[in-house]
Formats: structure tokens, sequence, C-alpha cells
């Protein structure tokens, strides 16, 4: 098969109409495309003899063999894949290179601290590099600009203040700390021929690591043809491939609203969007562009199947009453061969997990989520957390709470007077923005964090 050079092999696949990339263990469903950046199990595939592998960011190259799994990994058939090691002491780690740990190296950079990122996509700028459109807020987040041209320029500004980015680098584990205190990751990074294991010992941590994408509980949510936003937002914007062309969008917050608009820009047909709740959960000026263009948009409806073999073919959606229970003699046949499950996001803290910090259930900010404090530290010293690991939120939301974490560890270590003043900055523009109507939940459930940290710290001290 042919495919772009640094095209993932799953949009590669997907680009040349190869759907299915395995079956699940236990019912030998088929699996394919789903979220996209690594976040979930959809897309593992044997590469060159390698099981498990994550295809969606694994980079194609010249004579790859890609075999799918038959249920179950195998181990490979030899035992020669190269892999190097080397050892990095850097004053701050921070794994995640989307808005949160972009914002965080930039701002360490610029205050005085080394400071290393590591990435586990091909290229960094997380959520930011699929977004097209124009984003709201403040100039200081780059409002008036579109997604990928903000990861363009955090980019840009990180490289200018002497920050080091790591890409197709994944944190593999958290080892406690060494003789000198400092906390000690291990990270695996991909090359070309092999991998590199870096033992990284890093004197602070600062966790961004993201979010997951949430699937449909309903039966065939795992059939090709049904994606994550973010995974059919990345096989669109990021490697050009066309993901079906009549399409079934369940979930009407912006995220879900925002794709409708940019599948009729790419020639896909949207049967209707639907929402279990009575009201549109993202902005009105998003639902009223869909509405002037004909899409329907079905409140108090819900998706109770999707249906197909081996790729999806419809889709059964039912109305629902006030408490979201199926009424019946509703249910309405859809012909589709794209669902998108725009129904929100986890956050992503195992790492955290790992290393102790404690944890407290948000439904609100995407279940659950690290205990932290305003100044994103964590119950454990050391490591903080920023972005949708400390609480789905925004891209604005994201990068000031990287600004603030940096800004606390400076403050933390050189006692930094400008280190103060970026913090009080920061934090002074979060809780402007979090008193818009659309962040309430959000800013009641930060609180409910924040005094949770209180009281741990208060019990501990």
């Amino acid at each position: 098969m042919e495919g772009y050079e640094n095209e993932s092999v799953a949009a590669a696949l997907s680009a040349v109409g190869v759907h299915v990339f395995g079956y699940s263990k236990r019912f030998a469903h088929p699996r394919g495309w789903f979220c996209g950046v690594g976040k979930c199990s959809a897309c593992l595939m044997r590469v060159d003899g390698i099981p498990n592998v994550r295809t969606c960011t694994t980079p194609i190259r010249e004579g790859m063999t890609v075999e799918r799994q038959n249920r179950r990994g195998k181990l490979p058939d030899h035992g020669d894949i190269r892999a190097e090691t080397e050892e990095k002491r850097v004053q701050v780690l921070i794994i995640g290179g989307g808005p949160a740990g972009l914002a965080a190296g930039i701002t360490a950079q610029n205050l005085g601290l080394g400071t290393l990122i590591i990435d586990e996509n091909p290229v960094a700028g997380g959520q930011l590099l699929k977004q097209t459109h124009k984003f709201f807020g403040s100039q200081l987040e780059h409002a008036g600009c579109r997604g990928y041209d903000i990861a363009d320029i955090m980019l840009s500004e990180l490289e200018g203040c002497g920050g080091r980015i790591l890409t197709s680098t994944s944190a593999a584990g958290y080892y406690g700390q060494d003789d000198d205190g400092a906390r000690v990751y291990l990270a695996a990074q991909r090359l070309s021929d092999g991998y590199r294991l870096w033992s990284i010992h890093a004197e602070r941590i600062i966790v961004t690591t993201g979010a997951s994408e949430n699937y449909l509980a309903v039966p065939g949510n795992t059939l090709p043809g049904v994606y994550g936003a973010g995974g059919v937002q990345t096989l669109m914007h990021i490697y050009g491939v066309k993901p079906g062309n009549r399409a079934l969008i369940v979930g009407t917050g912006n995220v879900g609203l925002i794709i409708g608009y940019q599948f009729h820009q790419a020639g896909v047909e949207v049967e209707a969007l639907i929402d279990i709740r009575q009201e549109i959960g993202g902005y009105l000026v998003h639902a009223s562009k869909l509405t002037r263009m004909g899409t329907p948009i079905l409140l108090g409806h819900t998706i109770t199947k999707v249906h197909g073999e081996d790729h999806v073919t419809g889709a059964s959606i039912s109305e629902v009453d006030e408490k979201g229970r199926v009424l019946s003699g509703t249910e309405k046949h859809l012909e589709v061969d794209l669902v998108v499950a725009a129904v929100g996001l986890s956050a992503c803290s195992e790492i955290l997990l790992q290393a102790g910090c404690r944890q407290m259930y948000v439904p609100e900010t995407g279940g659950w989520v690290p205990v932290h404090n305003e100044n994103m530290e964590t119950t454990c010293e050391g490591i903080y957390v920023t972005g949708d690991a400390a609480g789905v939120a925004e891209a604005s939301t994201a990068m000031l709470e990287g600004r603030i974490a940096a800004a606390r560890i400076a403050e933390q270590t050189s006692d930094s007077r400008e280190a103060v003043k970026v913090k009080l900055a920061a934090r002074s523009e979060l809780e402007s923005l979090n008193e818009s109507s659309s962040l309430k939940a959000n800013r009641l459930a930060k609180r409910r964090c924040h005094n949770r940290w209180e009281e741990i710290h208060a019990r501990e001290r």
C-alpha cells in the first residue's frame, strides 16, 4: 500500500479504505479508528513483528509490515529490536505537549527554569492542531487565531526561548525519587529503527496528559465508523481523509456543533445532531449556523444502536422523557456510515495515580481528577497538573493553568517577583474566563477540588 510521508499508519490505512484494524479479545468485534491520538486501544496492530502498536501515532515508513491482531497480541518472532538508553536531568519535566504543556514550557523557560517537554505524538500541539475555527477569548490566549496557527505560534515561542521538546515519546512510568531528591520518570521514544529509553530525573513535574474520548454506551459502539469527536477531526484536518458520506453526531456541545459545520465543509452530509438534553450544550452562534444550513438538531433524543458488520451502515435513535428514559414507539432509523460521539472527555491521570497523587470524582470536569489547588499543585509535593488532566475545560483554560503551574515553580525555587506577577496575572485572567455562564459548572467544580486540597493539606500538616 502507499501513503504519504509523516502520515500515521492508521490514517494511511483509512485513506485507502482499510477500516478494520483488529478484533476485540473477548467477542472478536471489529475495531477501527476512534480517538486518533493514542488514548484508546482501538487501533492496536502488529507492526514489524511488534504487537500492540498504537498505529494512530506511529508514522509510516518504507517497507513497514502491518498486520491485524486476531483478538490478542503475539510476541515478536525475534528479539533484536534496537533500544538505546540515555539519562537526562532537568529542573522541570512537562509530560504532554498540548496547549497546557506548551504554555507551561514557555513560561518556565522565560522565568529561567531548564525545561523538557515530552509528547507521545509525532508533532506537538495537542488538540490545537486539529482546530480549524477561530478561538474566542482574550488576546493573551491568541483569540481570533485558528487552533493550528496557535500551535505554530506557541512552538515558535518555545524554540525562541530555548525550550526543548521530545516528540514520539511516551512516559512509561514513575520510579520515585533518586538520592538527590529528583523524581525519576522512564520515557520511551520511537526512532526510525528502534527505541530510545530515557531515564529523566526532574526536580519538578508538570503533568498535562489531556483527556480521552468517551464511548457511546450502546450496542455497536466500537464498530469501525464510530469516531470520537477529536478522532474524526484528527483524521480530517491533520491527514486530509474524508471519514464518510452521511453522519450522525451525538452531542450538541461546542465540539459537536463545530464538527457539524466542518462536515459540511468536507462534503459530508449531516443527517442530524442529537442530544439527550432538552437544550443545546454549546454556543448559540454555532447552533444557528447549522440551523441556517438546514441541519436538523434533535433535542431530547438518544442513540440506541449502531448497525453494521465490519463498518457502520446505520443507527437507531429514539426520543426520551425528562429523565432521559427512552420513549417506546419513537424509534427512527438513520442510513449513515459515520457516527460521531461528541459526548465529553475523561481526564487522563494514570501517571499521577502511579505517583501517589490523591484523586476525587468531579463529574462536571471529566470524572476522576487529581486533587489540586489554585496553583495547580497536587497532593504530592513537586508534582503539578494542568489542562484537561486537571479537569476537562477548553484550550484557553489549559494555557492559563500551564502558566500558573510554571510560575508557581519559579516562585518556589527562585523567589522571583516576576514569577509572582505572572502567576497572579494568569490566575486573574482565569477567574475572568470562568465567569462566563458556559463555564459556571467548571468554576464550582474547581472550587470543590481546591477545598479538598486544603482539607488534605491541613490534615497532613
